[in-house]
């Protein structure tokens, strides 16, 4: 199969029909052997409803239906994890991102060799309290993942080769991080494409500003795990050394004046209770080190999400 096209939605159920129609133009036109995954997020509308009628006239159209709403990294897990296309496009439900972009996606991963492609909306039709976040956001994330060419990291407009999306894990917010979890995991040849981006046509955006600070919280965990995952005692363990041994050198001084000087009132000295708690904390850094060492860092139930149903797979 040539491409698998993976839509997560949320109450889309007005758009999803043109968008059907749209991708089976462009599949048509360009002779790709595909399906379509949509992964219903626990939609309150028809939505589900389409995807059943649709699937029912067309084979390729493929659902998968969550009994609650999970996000939109779920949804993209989940989908991954089903998809058989060589080339994997991830795209969102409300007709901001063209099909038509499709074929050239494809040729960047398949004929040139990319393991990703990003979309890049150079000209946007969102509000300023979306678009302003979003510059502060990709901003950010370029520093502190080292991938500078991207100008976009949270277009849903995405390619992949196939062994990108089955080796990697997305959980949380981390769907925005998904070129900085890729890039971690030795998939280094990464790219953009400029895309048109088009006005919503139906609904409403689901964007809340609360989605940034979860996503920078992801980002830190992401940059820790990728870092330290599988060496947490590199990072707890020299803390907790540095730690302790500043604190020792305190109590020492403390010991030698008292000793040799005949200093009195040591317990009266803020440094003296500086010493004791930077041992303390030294200590409790070392010993958390052990434990990370000893914990398996990913759970068997990161994971595991209730499907309510499926269709045509």
């Amino acid at each position: 199969m040539d491409i698998s096209i993976i839509i997560p939605l949320l109450n889309e159920a007005e758009s999803l029909p043109e968008l059907f129609s749209w991708i089976e133009k462009v599949m048509k036109d360009n002779n790709f052997s595909y399906e379509i995954i949509a992964v219903d997020d626990g939609s309150k509308d028809d939505s589900w409803k389409v995807i059943e009628q649709a699937a029912q006239k067309n084979p390729s159209i493929k659902g998968i239906r969550f009994q609650r709403n999970y996000g939109k990294s779920a949804a993209l897990q989940v989908a991954f994890e089903a998809a058989q296309g060589d080339v994997v496009i991830t795209m969102d439900a409300d007709l901001q991102d063209s099909p038509d972009e499709i074929p050239e996606l494809y040729k960047m991963i398949k004929n040139d060799g990319f393991h990703l492609v990003s979309g890049w909306k150079k000209k946007r039709y969102d509000p300023l309290t979306k678009t302003i976040p979003t510059k502060l956001f990709n901003a950010v994330t370029r520093s502190v993942s080292g991938i500078h060419n991207l100008h976009d990291f949270n277009c849903g407009l995405k390619a992949y080769q196939k062994n990108v999306v089955k080796n990697i894990e997305v959980y949380g917010e981390m769907h925005r991080y998904i070129p900085v979890i890729a890039k971690w995991n030795g998939f280094d040849k990464i790219t953009e494409k400029p895309v048109q981006h088009q006005e919503r046509k139906y609904g409403k955006t689901k964007f809340g500003l609360e989605r940034f600070i979860y996503g920078f919280l992801d980002l830190m965990s992401i940059t820790f795990v990728s870092k330290y995952g599988k060496r947490p005692m590199h990072i707890f363990g020299t803390l907790g050394v540095l730690s302790f041994f500043f604190g020792l050198l305190i109590l020492i001084y403390l010991t030698v004046t008292k000793l040799f000087f005949g200093v009195i009132g040591m317990t009266d000295r803020p440094i003296f209770y500086l010493g004791i708690l930077t041992v303390i904390v030294g200590t409790q850094l070392f010993v958390a080190g052990f434990l990370g060492e000893l914990v398996a860092r990913n759970s068997n139930e990161r994971n595991a999400y209730s499907i309510k149903e499926k269709v045509n797979l």
